[in-house]
This record gives structure tokens, sequence and C-alpha cells, in this order.
């Protein structure tokens, strides 16, 4: 269950956390190898999948986000036991994306710009390693791009202190339960998303111009 942000927010903000323990089902794991022909896939973890797979569907050349976890310990984790940290799961999006519109630096980027990779085990009111700032790579290209990627953005300047983003060869993938998926889309107007999501699409467009609205 999320934590309001602000002691101010009324009894409806509360609604929108409390609505993340809805009852769960188990799900299976989908592997960790790359689509073939023209796509390839990418996954990261940047605290409430809702807030990155709203941020990743806007991006040009990504073909689907999908909302799950990963790095854990169990097999097939409920959102319910994830949010217990009892499985060391975080919430990810695995992104395919056709590298011919948008590249993986592009998409790393976009990473770094949509949340706070200083934070250990938490981003804004999400608190927990379930929320842990990660990259999941699927190739030892993956990695190293990501891993320069995160020592220029240390040497930015733009973060006073150190990066905590864990980087790391992808595991099992096991997606979320169904009403995560394609969350912002379909409840714009809940409270979190209003509150959380919305003013983060905001932000992340204002600052590089790499998402682009496709919906």
């Amino acid at each position: 269950m999320k934590a309001l942000p602000l002691i101010g927010l009324t009894a409806i903000a509360f609604g929108a956390w409390a609505g993340r323990s809805e009852p769960m089902t188990n799900n299976s794991p989908t592997g960790v190898t790359e689509v073939t022909n023209r796509a390839e896939v990418a996954m990261f973890g940047a605290g409430c999948f809702w807030c990155t797979e709203a941020v990743f569907q806007r991006q040009s050349g990504v073909i689907k986000v999908e909302s799950g976890y990963s790095g854990g310990h169990v097999a097939n984790p409920t959102y319910r036991a994830v949010c217990e940290e009892n499985t060391g799961h975080a919430e990810v999006v695995r992104i395919t994306f056709d590298p011919k519109v948008v590249s993986y630096g592009k998409l790393l980027s976009l990473f770094w710009r949509m949340h706070d990779p200083t934070t250990p085990n938490r981003q804004g009111a999400d608190v927990g390693p379930q929320y842990r700032s990660v990259i999941y790579c699927f190739s030892a290209a993956q990695r190293k791009e990501a891993e320069e990627s995160k020592v220029a953005m240390q040497g930015s300047g733009h973060y006073k202190t150190p990066i905590v983003t864990a980087i790391e060869m992808a595991g099992p993938f096991y997606p979320a339960e169904g009403y995560h998926n394609d969350y912002f889309n379909r409840n714009p107007n809940a409270p979190y998303c209003r509150m959380v999501i919305a003013p983060k699409l905001e932000k992340v467009m204002k600052a590089g111009g790499a998402v682009q609205t496709k919906r």
C-alpha cells in the first residue's frame, strides 16, 4: 500500500493507494530472451510501475510496455507478497522497442530523467525495496551501455549525492496482475494518477523532449 505524500491530502487520495491491494492471482515467468526480428527488449525499475509504464508508453519507437516483477527469489510472486517485502522483487516494466526508431541509449536517458536514482529503496512517498532503482540488462552490450550511462550521469553534476541504481543481468520476469497494466491510460482521473503520474509525465516532457505523446 502506498503512503500519502502530504499529510493534508484527503481520504479520497488514500483510496488510490489502498486500491493497489486488490485480490491477487499468480503469474508465470515469461523468461529473459529478447524478442526476435526487429524488436529488442529493455527492463527498468524506477519506483511505482504505474508511473514508469505511463512514461515509456509515450516514447516513440516503444512497441509494448508490460508491468511486472523481477529480481526476486520467489517464483510466481503476487503483488501482495511483493508489497510485504517477502519475495525480493522490484516493480519493473519490460519494454519492447524498435531500435531503428528509438535507441537503447535514449531509453536510458529517459530512465534517468523520470525518477530519482539517488534514493535507496524509495521514490517519493513509495518506500520499500520493491521501488528500488535498477536496470536489468538482456545482453553484455546493454550492460556496458548502462554502466557507461550511469558513470556519465553521475559525472554530469545533476545529482549532488551518489547514484544508487543497480545494474544487473535480467532474470525471470513475472507479469503483474491484469488491473496494473495500462493503469494510467485506463484511470486518468484516479487520485494517484492525477496527483503523482500526470505531474511526472509533464515534468519529463519538459525536461528533454524525448517523450512524444502517442495516445
